[in-house]
């Protein structure tokens, strides 16, 4: 009886640890899809009306998104912590004025207009010579990147105030060449390349087709010739003409008469003859002038 409670037991046993996670695996698995860069920052820290300046160690941890997106906000985590006791910021003597925040940074570069992301940390106010606690929460520095493309992430200063532009506390960086960079990814929103540049096609000229009489091109212009002018023939018809006597007189094709030969005006044997009997009888008259021999 009491190896089968054993066995009962093992096997429950067993099968608990089959179904059951351990804690510190569920943990891990909070942070697959986020990329976490850890640093030791040195902070030189100038407090408003004190001459003397303060360094502190700060363990700065960034926890960058994996689904940044072009146009849309993003938020980087940053979490910090004094390395120790030694290196924490202290209080002025004076103290700090109540709803005192904390203005924590991280620069980035290699993305056009995208300079920082900066986030706002709440704080208990300390008293005089003090150390001032830091936020315990993860603080979201956010901002909207313009472009997709990747940019080089960074710690960056970390400030104490009431009011963002009116620091009690300005904390600057010592050591920026010496931080770990992470390179943050930003997709395009509308599915182009990273970093593409969209291409505006030059104009273009417009063509000039010259028209050529069967050679004309598909959807051509048009072209309108040039009315010519009509050639204007002159008929000229020749019209018969009769003389007194009813005969035809022939006129040339084109133009005006140019003589008529023997048909035209009155007949040329009359005026012949009568030319010759003129001239026979002057001769005749000479002749018998000359001899003294009356005429008549």
């Amino acid at each position: 009886m009491r190896i089968r409670s054993i066995l009962l037991v093992a096997t429950l046993a067993g099968s608990m640890a089959l179904f059951c996670q351990p804690a510190h695996a569920a943990v891990s698995g909070l942070r697959q899809d986020a990329i976490v860069v850890t640093d030791i920052v040195d902070y030189q820290c100038t407090v408003t009306g004190v001459a003397e300046k303060q360094d502190i160690k700060v363990k700065v941890e960034l926890t960058m998104p994996s689904d940044a997106t072009a146009g849309e906000q993003l938020a980087i985590g940053w979490r910090g912590a004094y390395v120790d006791d030694a290196t924490a910021l202290r209080a002025p003597a004076t103290g700090l004025a109540g709803g005192t925040k904390l203005y924590a940074y991280a620069s980035i570069s290699g993305l056009a207009k995208l300079t920082s992301a900066t986030g706002v940390g709440e704080l208990a106010t300390p008293s005089a010579d003090q150390t001032v606690l830091l936020s315990t929460a993860t603080v979201p520095l956010k901002t909207t990147p313009s472009n997709a493309g990747t940019a080089t992430v960074k710690a960056a200063a970390i400030n104490f105030g009431t009011k963002t532009d009116e620091p009690s506390i300005k904390c600057e960086v010592r050591n920026p060449a010496a931080l770990t960079t992470y390179t943050l990814t930003v997709a395009s929103a509308d599915g182009r390349p990273t970093d593409s540049v969209p291409v505006t096609p030059s104009p273009q000229p417009t063509p000039t087709d010259t028209a050529t009489a069967g050679d004309q091109p598909t959807d051509s212009v048009p072209v309108t010739s040039s009315p010519q002018p009509t050639p204007t023939v002159t008929a000229i018809v020749a019209k018969a003409s009769t003389d007194e006597n009813g005969k035809v007189i022939k006129t040339p094709s084109g133009g005006a008469a140019t003589g008529g030969g023997g048909e035209s005006g009155p007949d040329g044997r009359v005026l012949i003859s009568t030319g010759f009997l003129l001239t026979l009888a002057a001769v005749i008259g000479l002749l018998l002038r000359r001899r003294g021999i009356p005429w008549g």
